[in-house]
């Protein structure tokens, strides 16, 4: 069963140090996972939260410090001296240990290097000349290979040695004199091979990897597309330098939805609901001010139309307007949605004309049937046929644009670099609330004939 704390939990605790009782606290707090208690410090007063960190031992600390919020993180680690900023590094994998340096001020980041064990350090080191963004950003350091020219009784032996300074293995890697990739062995190949036996004669060569610079969504497609634990990161010569792990691209794939999900929403900047009132308002008012320049042009768009006021016959358009707009709206939404997913996954394949043609089709059909829906509305209200029509072809219209819009500004600005999911929300929806008023209006005018 999953941990769930409560007042309760947080009363205890609270009592404990009242009391002074830091034995039974220890006891209590070390049968709890890290990741819970990274959600009950969040929780609680920080100055109780840095007496229960300061507490407990370094192997246990360090693994909550990477569960923690950046903000909570920060202020821990201010609270910490160089020692025991250097201690948690120590007690962490090189991956994780890395985006602790880079978050550190650059005075503090070379003094607590200097800190750390030397192996650790370089690794360390190694992974900050990376950026963060890529395979090597995420990649940690250990890992277990050994070269295809040992036998497996050395091959035994070397791993042993290796795996001390390890807490997981994951897979073992095969290696050339020059530490270039060759492949992966099995367990069980090991198992029913003679001692004697030179490894390369038993380890598989079909060995997916990526290269150090690929970007760092690439990967997590990669590691889907193969159903992959554990990922080999190779430099330009195709020298094994690390591996990524699943845990990695969780958080990968976590954060880059909450990115596009907030960019279709309108924010162009990564805030939270906590953050400051500036820090919302910055990430929140640009879009806000292009709808408002969207709805002005809608305003003067409507202004070359006002004679229709003047017409009793006409001037029920105006009440079809939030219809049109909603329409356009929910269509280029609707088709933006599903490009911009088809892009995140690979599966925007093929010819664009073949696109085209399908989307076109796709509108008509379902323009058609909502457009006669719209004509039996007119019909029960009354209204005369002509009008009706107008309504109803100037529906299909804006459905139309509306789709080709939704359907191809993701692909353009993902042909540009430029991340698909801002064509989401606001900007889809105001672009198309402008072309869906002028097309309607200029529709009617044609057929009505004012």
């Amino acid at each position: 069963m999953p941990f769930e704390f409560n007042k309760n939990t947080i009363l205890e605790i609270q009592q404990l140090i009242a009391a002074k009782n830091d034995i039974d606290l220890s006891v209590m707090l070390t049968k709890i996972h890290h990741a819970d208690l990274a959600e009950i410090l969040g929780e609680i007063d920080f100055n109780v939260a840095v007496y229960i960190f300061k507490l407990l031992d370094s192997k246990k600390t360090s693994d909550i410090l990477i569960e923690l919020d950046d903000d909570t993180r920060e202020r821990i680690l201010k609270e910490l001296s160089i020692k025991e900023i250097a201690e948690e590094i120590d007690a962490l994998e090189t991956d994780d240990a890395a985006d602790i340096i880079a978050e550190l001020p650059k005075d503090r980041k070379e003094i607590v290097i200097a800190q750390l064990e030397a192996e650790h350090a370089k690794d360390i080191v190694d992974l900050l000349r990376y950026d963060e963004d890529t395979a090597g950003g995420i990649m940690g350091k250990e890992l277990i290979k050994v070269n295809e020219n040992w036998s497996i009784f050395t091959c035994v032996r070397e791993m042993r040695k290796q795996a001390q300074n390890i807490d997981k293995v994951h897979s073992v890697y095969v290696v050339d004199d020059h530490d270039i990739l060759k492949g992966r062995l099995s367990l069980k190949s090991m198992l029913t091979t003679s001692t004697k036996a030179p490894i390369k004669t038993i380890y598989n060569s079909n060995v997916i990897s990526v290269k150090v610079n690929e970007d760092r969504e690439e990967v997590a497609k990669v590691m889907q597309k193969y159903d992959l634990v554990v990922l080999p990161v190779v430099d330009e010569m195709s020298r094994l330098v690390g591996k990524i792990t699943i845990d990695d691209v969780v958080d990968i794939i976590k954060e880059e939805a909450e990115k596009d999900y907030q960019l279709a929403a309108g924010l162009i900047e990564d805030v939270e609901a906590d953050d400051t009132i500036f820090e919302l308002v910055k990430g929140r008012l640009p879009w806000l001010v292009l709808g408002l320049f969207g709805g002005l042009g809608s305003v003067f768009i409507m202004q070359d139309f006002e004679e229709i006021m003047q017409n009793d016959r006409l001037k029920t358009l105006f009440f079809f307007i939030p219809l049109i707009t909603a329409m356009a709206g929910n269509v280029g939404v609707q088709s933006s949605a599903i490009v911009v997913q088809g892009l995140a996954n690979n599966l925007i394949k093929g010819s664009l004309w073949n696109r085209l043609l399908k989307e076109v089709a796709l509108s008509v059909i379902n323009g058609i049937v909502l457009s006669l829906l719209i004509v039996l509305f007119g019909q029960i209200m009354a209204y005369d046929l002509n009008f009706s029509l107008a309504v109803a072809i100037s529906l299909i219209s804006v459905i139309i644009i509306a789709s080709l819009i939704g359907t191809f500004v993701p692909i353009i600005l993902h042909k540009r670099g430029i991340d698909p999911a801002l064509a989401t929300g606001p900007f889809i929806t105001t672009s198309n609330d402008i072309f869906g008023i002028f097309i309607f209006f200029y529709i009617a005018k044609i057929m009505l004939e004012f």
